[in-house]
């Protein structure tokens, strides 16, 4: 073990290494890992691909190992403009120290913009100010980490993540495991969605992890 991370409100996260892969993993739960970034990186490459604006804002919750932060600002044009809200300050410091070969230049990017916060507070003050909301704070839509995130894929968070949208935008949700019936609760919320499925692995192989594309028409 590398170091912990006190969460706000209760638990720890632990951060290990082994060789050259690292994890950080909450109690006996892996929630990331460096070797397998597939879907995390499949998170913004879809709502990027949704997204037609050269001034395009995005909101990403959850810092995690960079995977997401990165691939969405490879997608995304010089003009567009990325906020991420980490809500454990250590995640950040991992980002600038033992993990800043997953990051590369990705913190120092112009057009990047940092918030310590929990990102269900920045999403409720922020109406259609964003093109697309990419969450990925937990390992799912619920509150395993922290019972707080339980507010932002209920029927009310999911309906502040709407009213944070400009028309057409997007609210991709990653997952490590299916949900079913949530898509039902997005569409409640006054979205229309799509669900992808995909592996970790390629050629089929590999834990199946879930996207949720919900799009404000």
């Amino acid at each position: 073990m590398i170091d912990t991370a006190d969460i706000p409100g209760g638990g720890q996260l632990l951060l290990r290494r082994r060789g050259n892969d690292f994890a950080i993993e909450y109690g006996e739960t892996q929630l990331m890992v460096s070797w397998v970034s597939r879907s995390e990186q499949a998170l913004a490459t879809l709502a990027c691909q949704r997204v037609c604006k050269d001034d395009a804002r995005l909101l990403i919750g959850g810092l995690g190992m960079g995977f997401t932060l990165v691939a969405a600002l490879a997608a995304l044009p010089a003009n567009a403009s990325v906020v991420v809200a980490e809500l454990v300050p250590k995640v950040l410091d991992w980002a600038r120290g033992p993990l800043s070969h997953l990051f590369g230049d990705a913190l120092a990017d112009p057009r990047l913009t940092m918030e310590i916060c929990d990102v269900h507070d920045l999403i409720a003050g922020s109406p259609e100010r964003f093109d697309a909301i990419l969450l990925d704070v937990d390992n799912g839509p619920d509150g395993l980490i922290s019972l707080a995130n339980d507010r932002l894929y209920s029927v009310g968070g999911l309906q502040m993540a709407h009213a944070a949208l400009r028309p057409g935008g997007v609210l991709a949700i990653w997952s490590g495991y299916p949900a079913y019936g949530f898509a039902d609760e997005l569409e409640d919320a006054g979205f229309i969605v799509e669900e992808v499925h995909l592996r970790t692995g390629e050629h089929g192989r590999g834990d199946r992890h879930v996207i949720w594309l919900a799009t404000r028409s």
